[in-house]
């Protein structure tokens, strides 16, 4: 088997696993209600046309996505793939070093340069370059790091 070297993805871990479903207030009761996830945060995301909620997970957390717009890209995928896994979310510390050295593999990227996101700056590598799983890289705002 013929492995690359790796990169180094500039100390990146887990940051959350990304859920999308039909109703979030369907999914909340469940994963709260029933699996026992406490709920972090719940907001409105009209920029990204998703209603998205973040439940503790211990070290990491788990996003639940819904659509709030039919034309969005997560009602697309939605329509598509059904509830489910979205996307794994690695932070990173400099996503423009992180993109950098994923282009110079001639890795697979939907956004070639950072965009805004909920908690800092993302971007997203392809599905195709992972294996059938969207990355979704997150440089996050001093607010939103762990001290």
């Amino acid at each position: 088997m013929n492995i690359p070297d790796p990169i180094q993805l500039t100390n990146a871990q887990i940051d959350h696993v990304g859920i999308v479903v039909h109703s979030l207030d369907d999914a909340l009761a469940t994963y709260c209600g029933i699996l026992g996830f406490r709920l972090l945060e719940r907001l409105d995301a009209p920029a990204h046309g998703v209603e998205i909620a973040f439940l503790d997970a211990g070290p990491g957390t788990l996003e639940l996505l819904s659509p709030t717009d039919d034309q969005s890209g997560t009602a697309r995928f939605l329509a598509r793939r059904g509830e489910g896994t979205h996307h794994v979310c690695l932070a990173v510390t400099d996503i423009d070093q992180a993109l950098q050295d994923l282009r110079a593999r001639g890795v697979r990227l939907i956004d070639e340069t950072p965009r805004r996101g909920i908690h800092g700056l993302v971007a997203f590598v392809h599905p195709q370059a992972a294996h059938g799983v969207m990355i979704e890289l997150l440089q996050k705002d001093e607010a939103h790091r762990p001290e």
